[in-house]
């Protein structure tokens, strides 16, 4: 299931705005490459701070 701006998971909840939405983008991308849920998740977010420079 695709996430968007108003249904992600939980642990994106705390991450900023920008962040959250290139992690979903990320994830998202991840999916439709046959990933996990619980794999694409954390990696996403990782990937998507270090982009936007958070990390």
């Amino acid at each position: 299931m695709p996430w968007n701006n108003n249904d992600y998971p939980d642990s994106m909840k705390n991450l900023d705005k920008d962040v959250r939405e290139k992690a979903i983008e990320i994830a998202n991308a991840m999916l439709d490459e046959g990933y996990e849920d619980g794999k694409a998740i954390p990696i996403a977010i990782d990937r998507a701070e270090k982009f936007v420079g958070k990390d």
